[in-house]
């Protein structure tokens, strides 16, 4: 394999591992909110979470090229300066992270309507604060169900092509992911280097998947509360 094909999949493991920290504490509190908050709107904002899910991936990168162009939302013209985001590995990330929400979110929101609010008003009757229940009961008992919504994320943006290539380009050694270098690979013949970025990619999701179903099946664990003494 030539060092096009390893410096694509050392970028894919970059570009996907920053997307995926950049998605899971923004994904996780919003998950937490659709799960336990009823809110003027709720619906359309799960709505919008779920969107990039049924989206064409090209037609979310667009929105993306749109909202960074020169004359777009976040574009020099209406910030006055420049990001600095367009073709290059952080537009892979954007991209990648965007496309990854709706997977992260909606794994999350699930793990969290699992947990006994019942769990949480105890917490609280016994003087503990809201952040602190969350911090303390909440997340403990939501671990591995979040666990299984980072490493879906993580799958996800490993495995993005459409939207990152349209707002990153696929240049060899700057932006040229894992999923872009087996377009590029088979388009030009390269059959060996695109079986072996092909053989990773099925490694890297079967053993999400695997992971993901293992977790999924595991038995609810039970909170153990303080007694008032100890609140």
């Amino acid at each position: 394999m030539d060092d096009n094909a390893l410096t694509a999949l050392r970028l894919s493991l970059q570009v996907a591992s920053t997307a995926t920290l950049l998605v899971l504490i923004p994904g996780v509190m919003l998950a937490y909110l659709l799960a336990r908050f009823e809110f003027r709107g709720k619906s359309l904002v799960s709505a919008l979470v779920g969107l990039p899910l049924v989206l064409p991936p090209t037609a979310v990168g667009y929105l993306l090229l749109e909202a960074f162009s020169m004359q777009g939302m976040l574009g020099r013209e209406a910030l006055g300066f420049d990001l600095d985001v367009l073709l290059t590995w952080k537009a892979a990330v954007l991209a990648s992270a965007v496309m990854s929400v709706p997977l992260v979110v909606r794994t999350a929101r699930v793990t969290f309507e699992g947990v006994d609010p019942r769990l949480e008003m105890m917490a609280r009757t016994l003087g503990h604060g809201r952040l602190a229940t969350f911090a303390r009961y909440t997340l403990p008992l939501a671990s591995k169900g979040l666990l299984a919504a980072a490493i879906l994320g993580f799958t996800r943006a490993i495995g993005e092509f459409g939207a990152t290539v349209t707002i990153a380009g696929n240049i060899p050694g700057r932006t040229q992911t894992l999923a872009s270098a087996i377009f590029s690979a088979q388009q030009v013949g390269n059959d060996r280097e695109a079986y072996f970025l092909l053989a990773v990619s099925l490694s890297v999701g079967l053993s999400a998947i695997l992971v993901s179903e293992h977790l999924a099946r595991r038995r609810p664990l039970r909170a153990s509360l303080p007694s008032p003494g100890a609140a």
